[in-house]
């Protein structure tokens, strides 16, 4: 998340190119995953919403890791490649991009905790209260959504303005934005919500372990499993992937950027085109809805084509029985 205060982007031959075509590819290849993430939740089978409110929160989760891509991730690749950056392109793309580059990983970040806690609500209770039902799931996402703009929303008022040279500074005239955002950035989308996941989670583990003997809760278990291990392995990955790149930014921030501090960059925004692999291996109806659209079928466990035309061989003893009541409705009827 290098941010700083550009006044121009610099531009050296001996810049990798994996260091600018890498941010590209992750702009690519994170906006078709998350796309596709998005019309496989929105297909007939998680249509029922009523049955599994915490769709919602993943629709909008991979609304949001598109627009993470297009922030300080892109910029890295139009600074080496092109020499400029959206955040000090103009008075309007400075602004909007401001916004969005703590704004988008925010709200992801915060719609994620949600989400834990709707699986913690699941697993340890037998009838939903109403901020986890259909209605209160879509009034904690716009609520989360205003909050966040709310909280950021001083970069349009404030943020950016020109120097006497003509240049655009991303900070604001009347207090200095960076690095100050990016502390208080560690803290609103790193490290409380990975406090809040690691202890919802804790919950959701505790609760699915110690009931399984009762027979009501073991099939309420079975139901959710699959759900809940997979924002295990997210808040895991969460952890690894974007607290570090996040860290190195407020703290230990130079320019020009460090060889470690792109790497861990990449890493960060890696973390939002994952929604869509680790969908299908960890959750059963997600992959599903994968492979019917492919044309595939699973077969224990292993994926294989669906052959709608083939038809299952016939047994010979089957056929020789079928053969010879076909000669005895021939005598009868001569």
């Amino acid at each position: 998340m290098s941010n700083s205060t550009p006044t121009t982007a610099s531009v050296t031959s001996s810049e990798p190119l994996v260091a600018a075509y890498y941010p590209l590819t992750l702009v690519i290849v994170g906006t078709i995953l998350n796309l596709f993430t998005l019309y496989i939740l929105c297909r007939p089978a998680f249509r029922d919403t009523k049955k599994q409110p915490i769709i919602y929160y993943m629709r909008t989760i991979a609304v949001f890791d598109i627009l993470m891509l297009y922030g300080w991730n892109l910029d890295h690749y139009l600074s080496i490649e092109h020499g400029f950056i959206l955040l000090t392109y103009s008075m309007v793309t400075c602004k909007i991009f401001g916004f969005l580059n703590y704004f988008a990983g925010q709200s992801s970040a915060w719609l994620r905790v949600l989400m834990c806690l709707d699986r913690y609500i699941a697993a340890s209770r037998l009838h939903r209260p109403w901020y986890s039902r259909q209605k209160g799931v879509l009034i904690l996402i716009v609520s989360t959504i205003i909050i966040i703009t709310l909280f950021n929303f001083h970069f349009f008022i404030f943020a950016c303005y020109y120097r006497p040279n003509g240049t655009i500074s991303p900070n604001a005239a009347l207090y200095k934005i960076y690095p100050l955002w990016d502390y208080i950035n560690l803290g609103v989308y790193n490290c409380a919500p990975f406090i809040f996941m690691v202890i919802f989670n804790s919950f959701v583990i505790y609760h699915l372990t110690s009931r399984r003997r009762a027979l009501i809760i073991k099939n309420h278990h079975s139901q959710h499993r699959a759900i809940s291990i997979t924002l295990v392995i997210t808040t895991f990955l969460f952890l690894l992937m974007t607290i570090p790149a996040t860290i190195v930014a407020a703290f230990f921030f130079t320019v020009p950027t460090t060889t470690l501090a792109k790497t861990l960059d990449s890493t960060l925004y890696t973390y939002h085109i994952l929604s869509c692999p680790l969908y299908y291996i960890t959750f059963k109806e997600f992959r599903r809805e994968c492979n019917k659209l492919f044309g595939c079928h699973e077969i224990n466990g292993r994926v294989g084509p669906n052959l709608l035309t083939k038809t299952a061989p016939t047994h010979p003893h089957s056929q020789t029985n079928a053969n010879m009541l076909s000669l005895k409705l021939h005598t009868i009827n001569h």
